[in-house]
């Protein structure tokens, strides 16, 4: 699932690199929203990178590997959060899926240490 996580992450990063221009603007009742869509696809391809990176280290079963991801999959979430506004469905979704890694990571990831 943090492979599919981060392959998501990594595809939306370069749809925002590669299919849209600098700024967007976003109106709701409080206000203005305005993202540099440029910086945000760069950081979902780097996180979208790390996170298949360390997905697939996960399958040795190291234990530092499984660190990593939690804390990664949470800065992941975080950066989802920010989206929420701008994009509810997708940014829900992505949520779920973190929510579910990082379920997955901390109640049974010492079954994965059995597997390296």
């Amino acid at each position: 699932m943090l492979i599919v996580a981060g392959g998501f992450d990594l595809l939306y990063g370069f749809i925002a690199l590669f299919m849209s221009d600098s700024a967007y603007f976003v109106t709701s009742q409080g206000g203005l929203l305005l993202f540099d869509v440029q910086g945000w696809g760069w950081w979902h391809v780097i996180s979208g990178a790390l996170l298949i990176l360390v997905g697939a280290v996960l399958f040795t079963g190291a234990t530092w590997a499984r660190v990593v991801a939690v804390i990664l999959v949470i800065v992941n979430a975080l950066g989802q959060l920010a989206l929420l506004p701008v994009q509810p469905w997708w940014s829900l979704i992505v949520l779920t899926l973190d929510i579910l890694v990082i379920y997955a990571l901390t109640v049974h990831g010492k079954e994965l240490a059995h597997l390296g």
